[in-house]
């Protein structure tokens, strides 16, 4: 084994494979993306090359709600960032302080996250309907009939609306990566500082938070790529960007693009954009924690 192993050969024969499978799937996408972002093409009839015209159209024509996509897709980001993974975090540190039915909860806090979205979308859509959601059923039993009002056609709440059924579709995911990095801490470093008196919030701001650095950076980065590409469940619950365009994302804007407008040039530069935004985002948080590594003592 050690011999093939060291065989530069046989290393390649083997990652070949998969190699030319991530090429396929993930590579030559964003290649042909690319490609027929710089083409005026109807999907049907012949390309013609236009350069960086539809990027030009795609940034400074307001008329695809482009720049409000935007905006919101950078909002579930941030919310997805600081509110998502803090109470994933949370979930993670209080089943692993000793509960009872710890599996139990682990199970539980995953089940939305194998559930699919158009279920979850089709659940939240009759959780806030006006007429007999159970939202506004509760605060109407509750007396506060003024605060009832249709979550998903309300400019000011849709959005809001919107991003809970994400944060409870996935808040487990990242729950069960954090969950595995304390279980991997070593018992030796915990037994220690409780031996030296530590209670269990000291214990997690000093070992427990900084020795799940690199799970945070890769929860940090699942959460930002997947609020950037985000797309079925806000199709579902918004109808792609109701009420008038309040809601819309930057995949919602490449859905309308190419299968609406039959604008496979603008949309493919759209799509461009959004792997352009999730490298971006990945370096930064690459950095950022690199950083914070490297100033540990």
């Amino acid at each position: 084994m050690n011999k093939v192993l060291g065989n530069k050969k046989a290393i390649a024969l083997f990652t070949l494979p998969a190699f030319l499978l991530f090429f396929c799937i993930m590579i030559l996408p964003i290649l042909a993306s690319f490609f027929f972002s710089l083409q005026k093409w109807d999907g049907l009839g012949e390309m013609t090359f236009v350069g960086l015209r539809n990027y030009e159209k795609l940034f400074f024509t307001d008329s695809y709600h482009f720049h409000v996509s935007v905006k919101n897709t950078l909002i579930i980001a941030a919310l997805s960032v600081f509110i998502q993974i803090p109470l994933a975090l949370l979930l993670a540190l209080l089943v692993t302080i000793g509960v009872k039915w710890e599996n139990f909860y682990r199970t539980v806090y995953f089940i939305p996250v194998v559930i699919s979205s158009s279920a979850i979308a089709q659940l939240f859509l009759k959780i806030y309907n006006f007429d007999y959601g159970a939202l506004n059923t509760i605060l109407r039993s509750l007396g506060l009939e003024n605060w009832c009002r249709p979550w998903l056609y309300d400019e000011s709440t849709a959005l809001w609306a919107a991003f809970v059924p994400v944060i409870w579709q996935h808040i487990g995911y990242h729950m069960l990566i954090l969950y595995a990095g304390i279980k991997a801490i070593p018992p030796q470093l915990l037994d220690s500082a409780k031996i030296d008196g530590a209670g269990t919030f000291r214990i997690w701001r000093y070992i427990t938070i900084p020795q799940l650095l690199p799970m945070l950076e890769v929860t940090l980065t699942l959460a930002v790529i997947g609020a950037l590409k985000i797309f079925d469940i806000m199709f579902i619950l918004t109808s792609n960007g109701e009420p008038l365009g309040a809601t819309i994302v930057q995949t919602g804007v490449m859905y309308k693009l190419i299968f609406e407008k039959n604008n496979y040039g603008t949309g493919s530069a759209a799509a461009c954009f959004v792997v352009a935004e999730c490298l971006i985002f990945t370096l930064i948080i690459r950095r950022i924690f690199h950083h914070e590594r490297n100033s540990q003592p």
